[in-house]
């Protein structure tokens, strides 16, 4: 049986939108099938099983932002311009899936199910000498000491947290999505500045 790409694609956006928004346990194969316009049979048939649907999608999701940093890691440009380019990328890639903040705390939360179980994202990354440029960096006083997870905390705080605290902030200043949007421009601006000018004081 030949596949219909259509189908499968309709099935793959909509299951996307409803395991970002409720998680793996959070939704069904039903409620897939009808966001999708088709059926619980065509979803079976194309995916196998839920677990497999849901693997795939986030791998995708994840692997897409990772393919992004792994270019950007392995450029020839300054660690500056990186760490410049790599904030950016997280706006960007937040902005599109604005719900993967609050989806990665609630499935690490969950034993049965980690959707970093089908990833290997660490070793991708080191894989490009990131760690090993960052702490030459650090050994020439170019950049600020600091340890790695400390290194990675400062950044999906300060990139992660405007986009979790978004109802929030709309709800205590009366703000429309389009405003906070505009909003969420300048702080990527901000953030920008207040890491790099903390991790490279001598630049």
């Amino acid at each position: 049986m030949k596949r219909d790409l259509t189908t499968e694609g309709k099935i793959k956006e909509a299951a996307t939108r409803i395991f970002i928004t409720k998680g793996f346990n959070g939704c069904t194969t039903r409620e897939i099938a009808n966001e999708s316009g088709t059926n619980v049979a065509l979803v079976n048939y194309y995916f196998k099983s839920k677990g497999q649907l849901f693997d795939q999608i986030i791998s995708s999701v994840v692997k897409e932002f990772t393919l992004s940093l792994i270019d950007v890691f392995k450029s020839n440009m300054s660690l500056i311009n990186k760490m410049r380019i790599l904030i950016e990328k997280e706006f960007e890639f937040l902005s599109k899936y604005p719900e993967i903040p609050n989806f990665i705390i609630n499935e690490l939360g969950k034993k049965d199910k980690s959707f970093f179980d089908c990833l290997d994202i660490a070793t991708e990354i080191q894989n490009t000498k990131i760690f090993e440029e960052v702490a030459t960096a650090q050994a020439n006083g170019e950049m600020r000491r600091i340890d790695l997870v400390s290194l990675m905390l400062l950044l999906m705080s300060n990139c992660h947290f405007p986009f979790m605290a978004k109802p929030m902030i709309k709800a205590i200043h009366s703000m429309e999505d389009e405003q906070y949007t505009e909003h969420l421009m300048i702080h990527k601006q901000y953030v920008t500045e207040m890491l790099i000018n903390y991790l490279f004081p001598n630049r």
